[in-house]
């Protein structure tokens, strides 16, 4: 089975930044594409940013030029980097991946992020 740990969240005032990490327990050998979720309370789930197989990336329009995916293949690793939050970005946000040849989903535990006005 594939485990994905995430770790990051916190408390944070309007314009502030959090790092969100995702450790996962597969290599990228096997990885299709990753990407990071969010959902608020009564809301659904919905994609904030993703990056593929390729290293390419794209975002939430809400998010854009704000937050920003990255990863590291040799810590099996993939971060969100997010700046000038602001109190709509409060949610559980949720680190998701795809193996190749796979269409199954696989997902973290969620970490909750609260921005403060």
């Amino acid at each position: 089975q594939v485990q994905l740990v995430e770790s990051g969240g916190g408390l944070v005032q309007a314009g502030g930044s959090l790092r969100l990490s995702c450790i996962y327990s597969r290599n990228i050998f096997s990885i299709s594409n990753m990407g990071w979720y969010r959902q608020a309370p009564g809301k659904q789930r919905e994609l904030v940013a993703a990056i593929t197989r390729g290293g390419s990336t794209n975002y939430a329009d809400s998010v854009k030029g704000r937050f920003t995916i990255s990863r590291d293949n040799a810590k099996n690793a993939v971060y969100l980097q997010m700046n000038s939050l602001k109190p709509e970005d409060t949610a559980i946000y949720y680190c998701k991946l795809n193996l190749l040849g796979s269409t199954r989903d696989y997902w973290g535990q969620g970490t909750q992020v609260t921005v403060s006005s």
